[in-house]
């Protein structure tokens, strides 16, 4: 088929040869199947952001570096520039994510380039050769959802050992390889460490995998593996190879309301004086 416009720069950069067929159009981007020598790969199109709320963006975005002050205020005030400022973020988040956890051995696409908007990667397939489907996709028997289910909380811990937290993982965003599932789609994907809602989105995702596969092996209902696995990052001791139990005991000690809103307190404190300095710094 023709190149689409914005494939056009990698054509002309020797990246692609050719493009075989559009494999699928998403909200947030645009994948088509390219090839690249004699190999088959896939290229995703970015689109512009116009359907994640601004809440969503703010908790994503938390703590993501922008190259200058004048670019932090634009993208605090929503201009024109501000918006472009946090859409080559955003993008450029799920490169950085991608390349990190390759590196950590996180089963994820294999990242070859990203030019103008347009990311070059792995075409993850299935058995026969084909593009791989999505979990959601799929009918699991009991023995494979309760395998795919182990896979993916070791592919989680992995993740959080190399500091990422995927944020949005479900069965709609995870492919079926021919050697067992693989984790796409991380533009939303945050720093473990640097963003106050990390506990929260890794318990959610975690949750998404139980409920999913639960439908097939209903003994996953009642585990407990995101706050087993954040306790362990917590305190330092957990490991890619540390053995999980799925269950975790909850305190049952008083919680000190005084200091979890001094916390809030503090949190509102400091994000006054970063605004403050966003402003009277350029």
């Amino acid at each position: 088929m023709k190149a689409p416009p914005r494939l056009q720069a990698l054509v002309e950069e020797g990246l692609i040869d050719s493009v075989v067929r559009q494999l699928m159009s998403g909200k947030e981007a645009m994948v088509f199947v390219v090839r690249c020598g004699d190999e088959v790969r896939c290229a995703k199109i970015y689109k512009e952001a116009t359907n994640r709320s601004f809440r969503q963006a703010v908790d994503y975005t938390e703590n993501r570096k922008v190259k200058n002050s004048r670019q932090a205020r634009a993208m605090a005030k929503g201009t024109k520039f501000g918006r472009q400022a946090q859409e080559a973020a955003w993008q450029s988040a799920e490169v950085d994510a991608l390349y990190r956890l390759a590196a950590a051995g996180v089963r994820v696409p294999t990242p070859y380039n990203f030019l103008e908007g347009v990311l070059l990667m792995e075409l993850v397939v299935d058995a026969q050769g084909d593009a791989a489907p999505r979990l959601n996709d799929v009918q699991f028997t009991e023995q494979d959802a309760l395998r795919h289910h182990a896979t993916l909380i070791a592919e989680v811990v992995r993740m959080l050992c190399a500091g990422v937290i995927h944020g949005d993982l479900s069965e709609f965003n995870i492919l079926l390889a021919a050697d067992g599932p693989v984790i796409i789609d991380l533009p939303q994907a945050v720093d473990a460490a640097g963003n106050n809602h990390a506990q929260r989105m890794l318990l959610r995702d975690v949750a998404n995998l139980a409920d999913f596969f639960g439908k097939f092996a209903p003994a996953l209902l009642t585990t407990d593996y995101g706050p087993e696995i954040w306790s362990l990052y917590v305190a330092g001791v957990l490991s890619n190879d540390y053995p999980l139990t799925g269950r975790f005991e909850r305190s049952s000690a008083p919680v000190d309301m005084g200091a979890v809103l001094r916390e809030i307190d503090d949190a509102r404190a400091e994000d006054a004086a970063r605004r403050l300095r966003m402003q009277t710094t350029a």
